[in-house]
């Protein structure tokens, strides 16, 4: 699937083995890595790193666990329908607008 995603009751399985990039305005970016086990991981442009682990609550994939601490413990958003090449927008943990999209391979 490519274009644009959907909300929607959807299974993580087009994350795994692949890389969620959330792009930023200013130009910055995130990188996101979901495991099959419940395992995350995120780098961002200027090099921090946060570990996590993941699950599904209803229609929202939830952070939880996320190292080091952050001043939220744990964040939550709308799950959506996407392969590789799909994006979408979202909002990161203090609000901002972020562009995502699904990319192969990590």
């Amino acid at each position: 699937m490519s274009g644009l995603a959907s909300p929607a009751r959807a299974d993580m399985s087009h994350a795994f083995g692949n890389t969620v990039v959330s792009h930023y305005p200013d130009g910055g970016w995130v990188k996101h890595f979901f495991e099959p086990d419940g395992r995350y991981s995120a780098v961002w442009s200027d090099g921090r790193k946060i570990n996590a682990r993941w699950r599904q609550d209803g229609e929202r994939v939830c952070l939880n666990e996320i190292r080091p601490r952050m001043i939220i413990g744990r964040f939550c958003t709308a799950m959506v329908t996407a392969g590789v090449g799909s994006t979408w927008r979202s909002r990161d943990p203090i609000g901002r607008t972020v562009r995502n999209v699904l990319v192969a391979g990590r």
